[in-house]
């Protein structure tokens, strides 16, 4: 039987890389997003590229009043549910965040406060029919706080340890709980920083990473694999001298 998968975030470039090799397998689709003309456009792909059902979902979710409520709608209307992907972010300005309250408040609550609560709304349904996988998508940044990015860097913190957490909750009732923590990705997002060179990894590396880990692996996965690495080094840097980096 086909799998029956909820995106949420389906309009980045990294989820609909994910989405692709779903419809590939014939997997059936919920694209969850704030742009229904951009799903539309997602969704069309997809079904020309093998997807058995592609449905969309309109919707805000960071101000969603009820993400619970929400995802048991988007489950009713798939017919069912094996895999989610979280896969919704801002990376937000640091220097912003640090003078404008209200823009701290928004890189905390949509990478934090509403993921997390749609985690918990997902895991809730996986753990009640006993098998399923949600993956989310954290950062490298969440691994030790930098000057350069910290607020942000906090918020994928919180939810990794959530997911972590939640990985611990679903160990025994069949289901897996994973945080993906990817570096630099080519995407539109990071369309501000300089590109190139070998930390730099493409939409796609990134979206294999996240397929396999919905059925394989550990509860955190590094994308590349390399990040584990180096941001072992990073947390080990003492802090005096750390603190004379520019990081």
């Amino acid at each position: 039987m086909s799998e029956r998968v909820i995106i949420l975030g389906a309009a980045s470039a990294v989820a609909e890389a994910v989405c692709r090799r779903y419809a590939a397998k014939g997997a059936h689709l919920l694209l969850a997003g704030r742009n229904p003309s951009t799903l539309d456009a997602i969704a069309a792909d997809l079904r020309v590229r093998g997807a058995g059902q592609v449905l969309v979902e309109s919707l805000d979710l960071d101000t969603e009043a009820s993400p619970s409520a929400a995802f048991d709608r988007m489950v009713a209307r798939l017919g069912g549910v094996d895999h989610v992907l979280l896969a919704y972010g801002v990376l937000g300005d640091q220097a912003l965040a640090e003078a404008d309250e209200a823009h701290a408040r928004s890189v905390l609550s949509v990478n934090f406060l509403s993921a997390s609560l749609w985690c918990l709304a997902v895991a809730r349904v996986l753990e009640e029919q006993g098998r399923g996988a949600l993956v989310a998508i954290g950062s490298v940044a969440g691994d030790r706080g930098r000057q350069s990015n910290y607020v942000y860097g906090s918020a994928k913190a919180g939810l990794a340890v959530l997911v972590q957490g939640l990985a611990h909750r679903l160990s025994r009732s069949g289901v897996r709980a994973v945080v993906v923590k990817p570096g630099f990705i080519d995407t539109p997002m990071t369309n501000h920083l300089p590109k190139g060179g070998p930390l730099w990894a493409s939409p796609d590396t990134v979206a294999g990473i996240i397929y396999k880990a919905a059925y394989s692996g550990g509860p955190i996965v590094y994308a590349p694999w390399f990040w584990r690495f180096i941001l072992l080094i990073i947390r080990l840097v003492p802090a005096p001298i750390f603190h004379k980096t520019k990081l």
